[in-house]
């Protein structure tokens, strides 16, 4: 029996070696990182990454002629595959573990934002690991080619599938852009501003015909009149407005909704009525008793609005009956979007419905929050992304490889019962 041990870096390379590699390329990562920054996907816009691109499909190309080379059965490998998928989690989890920033404060210094930690998917550790993976994972599939057999179709639209998503997914970042546009009610608008304060002309424009919003109804709270504070101070109550459930307590009161209107205007000094308008907000007829001492008041509150002022109920000296201002619910944005290629959609645009025209992705992104549903204007965030639909080419595989592994699957164990 042959009992000699296997010497690290002596062919075949196994795991020892795979991992020290992948440690080694971390470690050179942040060193790059420390030295020059975080690696800049803008100097590999098009058509700088499609050369890449290439270069890479050439080298795969080439490198397989090699198929037979210790190096190359080690590049393509299960070890050096595992150690990859170690070193890619290990970085997952630094970034799951720290606050990641879409933006750096410029006089942020510290060690963390210097190793990249707070931007892992653009540090320079993430994008050698994620290069070592594309080409290794490139390199198998080119070894499996090779040998083609129509019986492993699922690891071909697997592997196929998830190397086009990652190739898609890396190369195409530099491409990717993202603006907020902001346009007036009734308006048309294809403008937008760059971080430096620019004014950026795109080649697609939105109309929008009309902002609506749905609101919850407010709440009620009893507040110091000097202070502003909800009391009590310790964990302050509220009564949730309901038609459906008009009695509750509040704080030490009973409290009693006579009426409620959601869109209401000042009728006078001390009364409102519905009025569906610009400016109209919710208003509310109470009435509240103490049942300690049976003090009993009565009125109208209402929250208030750019158009209008609030209106309290006051209990006594120091303390009063407020209304909060109404949360949002729901609002949309019906718009028109034509691009300068002539194409053009319609939809009425909501948070999570987002609308796909070409290249461009358009989302309700907010609206003028002081204003709330009489805001004159609705933000959108445009990304333009040309190189979604490879990715969605790699999902779409990678999810039909999955359903022939089950499929596959399925058929064998039911093959080994007939047998049984």
């Amino acid at each position: 029996m042959n009992n000699v041990k296997h010497q690290m870096w002596q062919f075949p390379w196994r795991y020892k070696e795979s991992l020290a590699i992948i440690f080694g390329t971390i470690i050179i990562g942040f060193i790059l990182q420390w030295l020059v920054g975080k690696f800049n996907f803008l100097l590999f816009g098009a058509p700088v990454n499609l050369i890449i691109g290439g270069c890479i499909i050439v080298f795969l190309v080439l490198f397989s002629f090699a198929r037979k080379n210790p190096i190359y059965q080690w590049f393509s490998g299960v070890p050096f595959a595992v150690s990859l998928i170690g070193g890619l989690l290990v970085l997952g989890l630094v970034m799951g573990l720290t606050p990641q920033m879409l933006k750096l404060d410029p006089h942020d210094h510290s060690i963390l934002t210097r190793l990249g930690f707070k931007q892992v998917t653009s540090s320079w550790p993430f994008i050698l690991v994620y290069f070592l993976t594309l080409l290794s994972l490139g390199a198998l599939i080119m070894r499996r080619l090779i040998a083609f057999n129509i019986r492993y179709y699922a690891f071909y639209f697997n592997h196929i599938g998830l190397w086009i998503l990652l190739f898609a997914a890396g190369l195409g970042t530099s491409d990717m852009k993202r603006y907020v546009m902001h346009v007036q009610e009734g308006g048309v608008e294809w403008r937008v501003y760059n971080d430096n304060g620019d004014v950026l002309e795109l080649p697609i424009a939105i109309q929008l015909n009309d902002f609506v919003m749905e609101e919850y109804p407010p709440k009620l709270a009893i507040i110091d009149r000097n202070t502003g504070d909800a009391q009590p101070i310790s964990k302050p109550d509220y009564f949730q407005i309901d038609e459906k459930r008009p009695e509750g307590k509040l704080w030490d009161w009973d409290i009693s909704l006579e009426e409620y209107i959601h869109e209401a205007i000042r009728n006078s000094d001390s009364t409102y009525h519905h009025m569906p308008m610009p400016g109209s907000s919710p208003a509310a007829r109470i009435k509240i008793s103490n049942k300690k001492n049976g003090e009993i008041h009565q009125g109208w509150v209402c929250g208030g609005s750019m158009s209008q002022l609030y209106m309290t109920l006051p209990i006594d000296s120091q303390y009063c009956i407020v209304m909060t201002q109404a949360e949002p619910k729901r609002f949309m944005s019906d718009i028109i979007v034509v691009t300068q290629d002539g194409h053009e959609a319609q939809t009425q645009l909501e948070v999570n419905k987002p609308l796909k025209l070409d290249n461009w992705m358009i989302y309700q992104y907010g609206y003028d929050n002081q204003a709330g549903k009489a805001s004159m204007y609705s933000s959108f965030e445009l990304v333009y992304d040309p190189w979604l639909y490879p990715v969605y080419i790699g999902i779409a595989m990678l999810a039909l490889g999955s359903i022939c592994l089950l499929w596959s699957g399925n058929k064998k164990r039911k093959k080994e019962y007939d047998v049984e």
